[in-house]
């Protein structure tokens, strides 16, 4: 089976303070770290960029400019995999996800699942809650057992994810489309390590990781 990857990299980071993204990790950029991993499994790599982006591709095959949700960033960067059977969609923001990680997925679509996820099982005790006024109070306590925390990458048939993103406007997981499809979305297991840069302190953390070879 080919399989292409889009790497999503078409946020403004606002909570970064600027497109962390492109932010220096090592001698290579966030992106760049990403699209590199993420070629281990693919033979095409499209990376989706924002419109203010002007630099040289982060080593992508294909570079296309992303919409203004992830939803329409991933679709844009589909339209760039038209002749790949499965597709991995990656969060740039993501630079720690192995290789290992990256086949665990792609492995289990072609073992016939739709769709493959990678999930942490939750450890903390999860409480459902509500405004009262100014003050914040606890609903229930939800049982964590059937309960998984969700990472990129995550890996689809090309048709499937088509389809999900055909008849919904917007998500913040493409899993979540190809589920209320009704498709068949499989758990692997995450990585600790696999952290998503959001704040100026995470990027100092996963360059931490990335020099003690965690």
């Amino acid at each position: 089976m080919s399989v292409a990857a889009v790497v999503v990299a078409g946020g403004q980071g606002v909570r970064f303070g600027g497109p962390k993204q492109f932010a220096g990790f090592g001698d290579e950029t966030v992106a760049e770290r990403s699209v590199r991993t993420a070629r281990c499994v693919a033979s095409r790599v499209v990376l989706v960029v924002p419109e203010s982006y002007d630099g040289g591709g982060e080593g992508a095959d294909v570079v296309v400019t992303g919409g203004t949700s992830r939803a329409e960033s991933v679709r844009a960067g589909l339209l760039a995999c038209a002749d790949a059977d499965i597709v991995v969609v990656h969060d740039a923001a993501r630079p720690l996800a192995t290789s290992a990680l990256f086949h665990a997925v792609v492995n289990a679509v072609s073992a016939g699942a739709d769709a493959a996820i990678p999930g942490l099982a939750v450890t903390d005790t999860v409480k459902r809650v509500r405004k009262d006024d100014e003050a914040t109070v606890v609903v229930e306590t939800v049982p964590r057992g059937d309960l998984v925390t969700v990472q990129t990458p995550q890996a689809f048939r090309r048709d499937i994810l088509e389809s999900a993103h055909a008849n919904s406007d917007d998500a913040t997981d493409d899993a979540a489309l190809v589920e209320a499809l009704g498709g068949r979305v499989v758990v692997v297991a995450g990585e600790i390590d696999n952290i998503k840069i959001t704040q100026p302190g995470d990027l100092k953390k996963v360059t931490s990781f990335a020099r003690s070879g965690q």
